[in-house]
């Protein structure tokens, strides 16, 4: 790198951390679009920046170290960041998914993406859906009551189980009762999303309620799918609720890193699915 192009990164990151300080949060495509640069330039500068400690990288962007652990943004704010890795992920974990089986649908936005593609016509009939999501619950119980509604061959759609509970910004059921729904339950599979994911500190999340919520559905599972797009990657929540070594299966989305992908594959053997706006995932289902 010549020294011209070290002064303009310096100064690229030193407006980031400005911007960072000033208003108490950046996303990346804001950035993009102020710098005039690419998507993966800002990535770089947001990585070099959380390695000194000046900022902490969340999903979407970054904020201040102080915030950045229990930032939670609500489920509109993160609807809008990056939609289709989302739905590219809710493509392939779908395609995992077997007719006839039991499974959860922790809450978030990846989980939404994927419970509208089980309302689509070829989806798999007689699902049991748990979910702790008000917007889960919501699309599949109006794509249920759309069906019963109209003449058709299929056989009955999910059966949807709502754990109850306490409403977080993110429009997540938590707290006792939801805890107290999810140990009773079984599953065989959970797809579940993150607010970030680590070799060092898991599965976390900035909410600590909605942390110990997604530990009673870890252990309620037989097999745990990770459903979380590539700049989870790195991020570290207030509260880690599952190692990675209890994940069985990661699905993300092409833009994650070859470095990212080496790394995950040495500690967590086949399970990563890397899913492509082609259709063709790689890796291995659960």
């Amino acid at each position: 790198m010549t020294d011209q192009q070290n002064l303009l990164a310096e100064q690229r990151r030193a407006l980031i951390l400005d911007e960072v300080r000033r208003r108490g949060g950046v996303r990346v495509n804001e950035l993009t679009r102020r710098l005039r640069v690419s998507d993966m330039t800002v990535r770089r500068d947001l990585d070099a920046l959380a390695r000194q400690g000046v900022l902490e990288k969340v999903h979407g962007g970054a904020v201040p170290v102080a915030a950045a652990r229990t930032h939670e943004p609500g489920f509109e704010a993160k609807s809008g960041l990056e939609p289709r890795a989302k739905e590219d992920i809710a493509r392939a974990a779908a395609a995992m998914i077997a007719p006839g089986t039991a499974i959860a649908l922790a809450g978030g936005t990846t989980a939404f993406a994927l419970a509208r593609r089980l309302t689509e016509p070829e989806a798999l009939p007689d699902l049991t859906v748990v979910t702790n999501s008000v917007r889960v619950a919501d699309v599949l119980y109006h794509a249920h009551r759309s069906r019963s509604g109209a003449a058709s061959t299929r056989p009955g759609g999910a059966a949807v189980v709502l754990t109850g509970g306490v409403r977080t910004p993110s429009d997540t059921l938590v707290g006792p009762v939801a805890d107290s729904a999810i140990r009773s339950l079984h599953f065989d599979v959970l797809f579940i999303g993150v607010h970030g994911i680590s070799v060092e500190a898991g599965l976390s999340t900035p909410n600590l309620a909605e942390s110990e919520t997604n530990r009673h559905f870890v252990r309620s599972a037989r097999r745990v799918v990770v459903i979380a797009d590539h700049t989870k990657w790195g991020t570290v929540g207030l509260s880690s609720f599952a190692r990675l070594t209890e994940v069985d299966t990661l699905v993300t989305d092409a833009g994650l890193p070859a470095a990212a992908r080496a790394e995950i594959e040495e500690r967590l053997p086949g399970a990563l699915v890397v899913a492509d706006r082609s259709g063709n995932d790689g890796g291995e289902g659960p």
